[in-house]
């Protein structure tokens, strides 16, 4: 076998495998002997057909099938030998028998080699999230409006009040368009940002008053429109107590108490903020590490991101886009970010392989019993059984190198931990 490799770009590469008939002849023989049995040709009995007019017929299928088997055959083990690492199926682009000998020309995309810039000198800033009583209270008001009742009120419209009221449109001249009225629209001034036009005209407002409203255009070409709107009705939100019966009703008698349910309510955001920091440095990290290192990613490994990105875009949406969403358009539109994630991809790699990183059967112990501390219904030995499993195991490997290339980050690079609120509209 005689092969030459070709490098097209960083991450493209052909190799043309060159065999001799000793190399194929055997499975070419094969497959022909297989025709001759089983093809049948108008005038001549079964498997007495000619071997001339067996090649006339099915000779090109025959050498196509020879061509693929032996490619898969043979370009493993140029990849083993040549230390190829291939990041796609690699694909004939043309093959041909001549002169008794077949070859075969193979494209195909590889990891990039590239050297990783020391990292050891980058600062980075973890927030750390202060969690304060207001915050806890904000957020058991949030499960006590699921459970709230809106009612009717005298009063002036407050900014987290819904406003009910009849909307119409007005011509150039401030008067009345005619069939432009929509009765009972149900203004909700606690979802509507605080600059937004109705919300600032609706808010102090009492049934029976009216009030005009003019929309901020969006540029130059969008014309001011002009809306009055007749207010009916007033409606706040009624929250229920936070008894301890309440409490237990809502928890399925988990909690016992409201001072327990508030005590959980904060261990709760105090988690959540945890893991949201910890997310926040990994992504200044990779961002950080990117920009210095920024890698050719394989077309392959791209799309393949652009495709999760997708998947995990629709699953979002209830398993199925709009009708009309254009899927195609978004996916090119992620292009950006899963190039991103491909590069991140790559640089992990290099960051385990430079770390001689594995993962043994006592670290997916150690994983599985954190995994079953943050999960009461799921025993150690139950997480232990499912991730060493063939299902699990490679995923759970997968997820424990990445752990490892973030420590190994954190270790050498400067981390400054920062008090920080945390956003109220995440409350």
């Amino acid at each position: 076998m005689q092969k030459n490799i070709t490098k097209i770009s960083d991450t493209e590469q052909e190799v043309e495998i060159i065999l001799s008939t000793e190399e194929f002849g055997t499975e070419y023989n094969q497959e022909l002997e297989e025709a001759k049995r089983t093809v049948q040709i108008k005038g001549f009995r079964k498997g007495h057909v000619p071997a001339g007019m067996i090649k006339k017929f099915v000779g090109p299928a025959i050498e196509a099938s020879i061509a693929e088997k032996m490619a898969t055959k043979h370009f493993a083990a140029i990849a083993d030998e040549e230390k190829i690492k291939p990041a796609s199926r690699a694909s004939i682009e043309n093959f041909s028998f001549e002169d008794d000998k077949l070859t075969i020309r193979l494209s195909y995309e590889i990891h990039p080699e590239f050297e990783l810039k020391s990292f050891a000198g980058y600062s980075f800033t973890l927030a750390r999230y202060t969690i304060t009583d207001e915050d806890v209270q904000r957020e058991i008001n949030l499960i006590l409006k699921g459970h709230g009742t809106l009612v009717t009120v005298d009063e002036p419209a407050s900014a987290t009040d819904t406003v009910i009221g009849d909307v119409t449109k007005l011509n150039a001249e401030g008067e009345p368009e005619e069939e432009s009225t929509t009765e009972n629209h149900h203004f909700n001034l606690e979802y509507l940002p605080e600059d937004n036009p109705f919300r600032k005209a609706l808010t102090g407002k009492k049934a029976g008053e009216s009030v005009d409203v003019a929309t901020e255009p969006r540029d130059e070409e969008t014309p001011v429109q002009h809306y009055r709107i007749a207010v009916k009705e007033i409606k706040r939100m009624e929250l229920p107590e936070l008894t301890d019966d309440f409490v237990k009703e809502i928890s399925g008698q988990r909690f016992e108490n409201a001072v327990d349910f508030t005590g959980d309510v904060r261990l709760q955001l105090e988690q959540h903020f945890t893991m949201k920091a910890e997310d926040e440095l990994l992504e200044s990290i990779s961002a950080k590490l990117i920009e210095e290192n920024p890698v050719p990613a394989p077309k392959t490994m791209i799309a393949s991101f652009a495709n999760m990105l997708v998947e995990n875009a629709k699953r979002q949406m209830g398993g199925n886009f709009p009708k009309g969403f254009d899927a195609g358009q978004f996916a090119e539109a992620m292009g950006p970010n899963a190039e991103k994630h491909a590069q991140w991809l790559l640089i992990s790699q290099k960051i385990a392989e430079l770390n001689n990183l594995s993962v043994t059967d006592d670290d997916i112990r150690a994983f599985a019993e954190k995994e079953a501390e943050k999960n009461p219904s799921l025993s150690v030995e139950q997480a232990i059984s499912t991730y060493m499993s063939t299902e699990f195991r490679d995923y759970i490997t997968d997820s424990i190198i990445k752990e490892k290339v973030y420590d190994i980050i954190k270790s050498q690079v400067t981390i400054t931990e920062e008090p920080t609120p945390i956003p109220v509209h995440q409350a």
